[in-house]
């Protein structure tokens, strides 16, 4: 029997020494790691987004709209021409029943020139829309910074959630290791007959838990490496090693007013939302200006054969030009325009309510993001006492054990207890990270 034991307790040291090199090693391995710090993924993320890429797109051709607005300033020229081949016409003398006597014309006609026409004044349209085509522009200005915000966002939390998965993944490593000798030293006391088989059952229980969890561990930093990957234009199997430092070392935290002073100044929704408003106020002037006087300057010159705009006619070719000033004003506008004012002011008065609305959400979620932000930094001060105390229960409840005055339970219960604590900690100090990170986006500084 006790052959047995010690072949058995070989067998065990063989395996504990072979595990930590074959277990945790995947073929992902085998690829280059590429350390990058957070700076170096945002700058990434701004160049490969597809998402900022298509905001970059609209900005473009919201630039172009408003060169296009702008062209309206230009004078409107037209060139026209035309040829037309004329019939004989019959002149009905004694009524329409009865042969009529042909009059001889000129059997071909045509005609060449050339219009212009500037506006002066149309109600000052031309102007508001430029500076709707304008203030688009600054929405998708601030949009695209939005979205790159968000990306930036996203993408920090996929770098935060490696960067647990990799401290839970080494924390774990040790703490296997740490099992697999004092499952040793439980096998050693089974073997001289002092603890029962349970004992070595349980912790040999307790052990496969672990490497199945790190398992779990290894594929979820290998998911949020290709997430990251996929946002910042890398190949799907490229392995990523992060090394940025917490942003925690070298934090100044300002009080819950700055922050809200900032949101007021910077945020991205607040700034979208008053241009947006802006908008609405630009298309009900420009509703309004429907109901207004255009005046013009205009000019034409144009050849044309025969000559039959002035008397007596003539079958030459001639030419005529004009210029001047045109005025118009559309009688109808007064009554078909008063539905379409009222609705644009119904509109703008809705988007001032939905401004104000747009304000207190984002004071609340400023508001919210800071109180969880020092929710969080107070998580670390305790989980750090929790460190320091299940440390000492353990080394107190593995004396006990192994001096026989403790069950397996308790001894197993502690080492379970402290690598929780070393969790709580690292997952405290991650999740503070990722607070900041969303009280900046929220505050439009990220």
């Amino acid at each position: 029997m006790k052959s047995y034991d010690r072949s058995f307790l070989l067998l065990s040291l063989m395996l504990a020494s072979f595990y930590p090199v074959s277990a945790h090693q995947s073929p992902a391995d085998t690829l280059q790691n590429t350390p990058l710090t957070l700076s170096q993924i945002w700058e990434r993320v701004t160049n490969f987004s597809k998402s900022v890429q298509m905001k970059q797109l609209r900005l473009e051709a919201s630039a172009e709209q408003i060169k296009d607005a702008k062209s309206e300033r230009l004078p409107e020229v037209n060139i026209d021409g035309e040829y037309a081949r004329i019939t004989n016409m019959p002149i009905y003398e004694n009524g329409l029943f009865k042969a009529p006597q042909q009059f001889e014309v000129l059997h071909q006609t045509y005609t060449a020139g050339a219009d212009a026409y500037l506006n002066l004044y149309n109600g000052n349209k031309t102007n508001i829309e430029i500076n709707a085509r304008k203030t688009e522009n600054n929405i998708a200005v601030e949009q695209k910074k939005l979205t790159l915000s968000e990306i930036k966002l996203r993408a920090a939390a996929y770098y935060l959630d490696m960067q647990r998965s990799i401290i839970f993944r080494d924390l774990l490593i040790k703490d296997i290791a740490a099992q697999e000798k004092q499952l040793l030293q439980i096998q050693a006391l089974k073997a001289n007959g002092v603890v029962l088989k349970s004992d070595v059952l349980r912790a040999e229980l307790k052990l496969s838990k672990q490497k199945l969890s790190l398992v779990q561990l290894n594929n979820d930093l290998t998911i949020a490496n290709q997430k990251l990957n996929i946002l910042i234009g890398l190949p799907d199997e490229q392995k990523i090693t992060p090394t940025q430092n917490s942003v925690l070392d070298s934090l100044t935290l300002k009080s819950n007013q700055d922050y809200l002073n900032d949101a007021g100044s910077n945020s991205y929704q607040i700034k979208i939302s008053e241009q947006e408003t802006e908008l609405k106020k630009l298309q009900l002037k420009n509703v309004r200006a429907n109901v207004s006087p255009k005046i013009g300057l205009f000019g034409l010159y144009k050849y044309s054969y025969p000559q039959i705009f002035l008397y007596p006619y003539s079958p030459f070719i001639y030419g005529i030009g004009m210029g001047g000033i045109k005025a118009s004003f559309a009688i109808s506008s007064i009554y078909h325009n008063y539905h379409k004012t009222k609705v644009a002011r119904l509109e703008y008065e809705s988007q001032e309510i939905e401004h104000a609305q747009t304000q207190d959400n984002v004071r609340q979620q400023v508001n919210e993001a800071y109180l969880r932000f020092n929710e969080a930094l107070n998580r670390i001060e305790v989980s750090k006492t929790n460190v320091k105390q299940a440390t000492e229960n353990r080394r107190i409840v593995s004396n006990t054990y192994f001096n026989q005055t403790s069950l397996i339970t308790d001894l197993l219960d502690a080492d379970t207890q402290l690598l929780q604590t070393h969790f709580d900690l690292a997952a405290a100090q991650i999740a503070a990270q990722l607070k900041y990170f969303q009280l900046q986006n929220v505050t439009g500084n990220l």
